[in-house]
């Protein structure tokens, strides 16, 4: 197995178990709230569902683009960077929105990693793309 792919491998099943704890989080919110269904006016739940949502619609699309960089012969050091950022921007995004409605350091870092990491792997792919001739 090539470097790269073991990399990415590895944060592929970091994050994994962080969507799992964020899911979890939701149904300990949902429990305690007595809220089968959305929200139910509940802020508590509602952050947590947003943490949950807002990894759900990061993530995945990140690791395509590092599981493509990886394909395309991308170093595993690339990947470790990139998929620890991601790691602990998406640790950090959660932890800020589950104590705060409003902004929060670790929300607004969590976001800036993730965006900084989504761009970066974007023109990477981009990049790497343009360049076969």
């Amino acid at each position: 197995m090539r470097p790269a792919i073991a990399a990415l491998m590895l944060w592929a099943g970091l994050l994994g178990l962080l969507y799992l704890a964020l899911a979890l989080n939701v149904v300990r919110h949902r429990y305690r709230a007595k809220v089968g269904i959305g929200d139910g006016g509940d802020p508590a739940l509602a952050r947590a569902v947003r943490a949950h949502g807002n990894f759900a619609e990061y993530v995945p699309l990140v690791l395509v683009l590092l599981l493509l960089l990886a394909i395309a012969g991308w170093g595993s050091l690339h990947l470790h960077i990139m998929g620890g950022i991601l790691f602990v921007a998406r640790l950090g995004h959660g932890i800020g929105l589950s104590m705060s409605e409003g902004p929060s350091v670790g929300r607004g870092v969590g976001m800036l990693g993730t965006w900084g990491v989504l761009a970066a792997a974007s023109v990477m792919v981009i990049w790497t793309a343009a360049a076969v001739p």
